[in-house]
């Protein structure tokens, strides 16, 4: 077969949430000719993405609602037609979630793949023809082999209208930073494409050469493509759980992280990206991408491996207790009853994905001690935020005096405020979680006047002016800096 016989006209993703949407938005966009059909079971998503107001799109990523808008109706289409559009398609890409498997062999660190083995069988059923199946969810080294081995069974054999059906299989891991997803899918640093078939290779380095320099598609075999991603996400957490530990240090040995990190990433050597401190890491990937390779380095007989990278999965858990901790410290050693402020609730900026999100373990220590908190996210809704929580929002105080009875009763509640001021309000201090881009600038002379003094602001992302703060008649604590 050669590369012509492997034209692609027709591309199905199963999948259509933070990596699925995003990505097939983009190839619709630079590749017209090519009609993409995104298929998910969950039908709200599917109506979500069909919404006529982008605003309502299911993942918020700056750019994503003027991509889809150029592209929807035109060769983008969403929908829960999973067997009509695999029997139409040439490339089928797999962009289904693989989460930490939560029991049975592997709980807690091994790679969840129900659903990766569901979408390929439904691949083995439901092809026609000669088709491309393209791994983009971020899968365990050798996942591959298991596909192959499904596929393998169907290989050859004679589909529902008569004709042969034959498989190749590709790993092309996603490398996108949410919030800057669709910069990243236009302009990415690299695209890696992993398989044995060079004809299929060829086939969708095609596809990303619409608009990707040839000098920017890498080709391996499909084991380097997998691990690849993995250790991609690990290095990439390591570095932040490194810069976090030299913050702590820092801290009370009177140095400033931000000084240290500048020194840092002036060397050529290690460079200046993701050298900045704050409440850890999170999203879907890091955490589970590392506790992956943790399992994968247990399985294959290399603990001392294992034990390295846990490391930094643990040190980032410690770095979300440990501001807990001294805001309860800070506030007299007690927050039970007090009013607190939570800034941010996404685990970063320009996304409204709370998955691992540093502010969930942070508000959940403070709940646990019995504060009162009001929480404002520009993206994140109350009702994820309560699903985060595993507790229902609560109605906020009349007032500053008017104590609700569970905070008389020491249990720990929350609200979801509609605006910074409305949140700030009342409230003994205020912890910035998120580092969105409207928090980088706020009146403190004014919200601070709204605070009950002494009132503190926990900085966790360095976004502050220590002086604007002090000169509000309020106190600070700013991660990495022991300058006090």
């Amino acid at each position: 077969m050669t590369s012509a016989n492997l034209q692609i006209r027709t591309i199905c993703c199963i999948g259509a949430g933070y990596v699925g949407g995003p990505t097939m938005a983009v190839i619709a966009d630079r590749c017209p000719e090519i009609q993409v059909n995104v298929v998910d079971l969950n039908l709200e998503r599917v109506n979500a993405w069909n919404s006529e107001d982008l605003s309502k799109l299911p993942v918020y990523e700056p750019g994503l609602d003027e991509v889809v808008q150029r592209t929807r109706g035109r060769n983008l289409y969403f929908s829960s037609e999973i067997e009509i559009e695999i029997a139409k398609a040439d490339m089928v890409f797999i962009s289904v979630n693989t989460p930490t498997k939560t029991k049975g062999l592997g709980s807690g660190q091994a790679s969840d793949l129900r659903w990766v083995e569901a979408c390929a069988r439904q691949v083995a059923q439901f092809a026609r023809g000669h088709t491309i199946v393209v791994e983009k969810s971020t899968l365990p080294v050798r996942t591959a082999a298991a596909i192959q081995t499904i596929l393998r069974a169907a290989d050859q054999q004679i589909g529902t209208q008569g004709e042969s059906r034959t498989f190749e299989i590709l790993s092309n891991p996603e490398f996108l930073s949410e919030g800057t997803a669709i910069r990243d899918l236009e302009f990415p640093d690299r695209v890696l494409i992993g398989g044995e078939s060079s004809e299929a290779i060829e086939a969708l380095t095609s596809i990303y050469s619409k608009w990707v320099p040839l000098s920017k598609i890498l080709k391996t075999n499909l084991w380097s493509s997998e691990l690849s991603k993995l250790s991609a996400n690990a290095f990439l957490a390591q570095r932040i759980s490194s810069i976090n530990a030299v913050a702590a240090l820092c801290e009370v040995t009177g140095g400033d992280v931000r000084e240290v990190s500048k020194a840092i990433g002036s060397d050529s050597r290690i460079g200046p990206k993701f050298l900045n401190s704050g409440p850890g890491f999170g999203g879907s990937c890091f955490q589970k991408d590392i506790l992956n390779l943790v399992y994968l380095c247990r399985h294959f007989g290399l603990p001392e491996v294992a034990e390295y990278w846990e490391k930094v999965v643990s040190l980032n858990t410690w770095q979300q207790h440990r501001i807990a901790r001294l805001v309860v410290e800070k506030l007299f050693g007690t927050v039970t009853g007090k009013r607190l402020a939570i800034l941010g609730f996404s685990f970063k900026a320009n996304t409204n994905d709370t998955r691992e999100s540093p502010a969930i373990r942070i508000t959940k220590d403070l709940l646990e001690e019995g504060a009162q908190l009001a929480i404002f996210d520009p993206k994140v809704t109350s009702h994820q935020i309560g699903k985060d929580l595993a507790l229902s929002a609560s109605s906020p105080p009349d007032d500053r005096n008017n104590s609700s009875q569970a905070a008389l009763k020491g249990e720990g509640t929350w609200w979801s405020s509609t605006s910074v001021e409305n949140a700030l309000t009342g409230t003994d201090a205020v912890l910035i979680l998120t580092e969105w881009e409207q928090f980088h600038d706020l009146n403190w002379a004014r919200l601070g006047t709204k605070m009950r003094k002494p009132a503190w602001v926990f900085d966790t992302r360095a976004i502050v002016d220590p002086e604007i703060i002090k000169s509000a008649g309020l106190k600070l604590w700013q991660v990495g800096n022991g300058a006090e």
